[in-house]
């Protein structure tokens, strides 16, 4: 063995005494270490026994323990500035939410009622309109018939002679089957028409002189279904009565349509 070797050798063995006096010493130094004590405490017994309360027990009394009072109920608070301040701006909030949407549902209402109002006076101008045009289309149509049967009999000499062919004594048919005639010194004029029995006169209780000219509507079974004054000399409004209801008493023959005639009434004094 050499030197080296050998110095190793002792170093290695030194170190393990070393090692192992170090953990005698470590383990030595735990065992027999001191432990605290323990604190040992009174023992107290509860309960009615003698044995219980030692000799404080004995030497006094049972002293009783207080009974304990009910909590005072919590009185509710008085609402403060600021509660009743946001209560408050809560109720106007909604009462004027409320008062908006009513006057919003007025509006509405408003606005289709007068909406439905244009409407129907929109729907009774075009009615009326409608209506004249076709009144003027008809009157129109009525006197181009009238002039025609007047130009036709001015063809056959009757222009110059408006009594007609009959006489106002007798029944029947009176006047120009071609559209005028007179009777009982009263006259009348339709387009293409004649008159059954004689034209009837006005009732004797007028106190006027005069003329009074009646257009008449007459419809195709002929009779009158409409009579205003048309012209004349006399403005009583008793007499011009009596002329036109003398006109919606006369019967006209039949037609293929409503025609538009006249009636031309004398009044004199008895």
């Amino acid at each position: 063995m050499t030197k080296k070797s050998e110095r190793h050798t002792i170093a290695s063995i030194g170190t393990l005494l070393f090692l192992l006096i170090v953990f005698l010493l470590l383990w030595f130094v735990r065992l027999y270490s001191v432990q605290p004590e323990e604190e040992e405490g009174v023992e107290i017994a509860f309960g009615e026994v003698a044995e219980a309360g030692g000799y404080m027990a004995q030497q006094s009394e049972a002293v009783p323990l207080p009974t304990p009072q009910p909590a005072a109920e919590e009185q509710p608070s008085a609402p403060s500035d600021n509660d009743l301040l946001m209560q408050e701006d809560e109720e106007a909030l909604a009462l004027r939410k409320a008062q908006e949407e009513a006057e919003k549902a007025r509006r509405q209402a408003e606005a289709e009622r007068l909406q439905k109002q244009r409407e129907e006076q929109a729907r009774l101008e075009a009615e009326r309109k409608a209506r004249e045009a076709a009144e003027a289309a008809e009157k129109a149509k009525q006197e181009e018939a009238i002039a025609k049967a007047n130009q036709f009999g001015s063809l056959f000499g009757n222009a110059g002679n408006s009594n007609g062919s009959g006489d106002s004594q007798g029944a029947g048919q009176k006047g120009n089957p071609i559209g005028h005639g007179s009777s009982g010194g009263n006259s009348w004029s339709l387009a293409g028409r004649g008159i059954h029995g004689e034209l009837p006169k006005p009732a004797n209780t007028f106190n006027q002189e005069g003329k009074v000219i009646v257009e008449i509507r007459v419809n195709a079974e002929g009779k009158v279904i409409k009579a205003t004054q048309k012209g004349g000399n006399i403005s009583d409004k008793q007499t011009v009565q009596l002329a036109i209801d003398a006109a919606y008493k006369a019967r006209f023959t039949e037609g293929e349509h409503d025609q538009i005639g006249t009636i031309t009434y004398i009044f004199k004094f008895n």
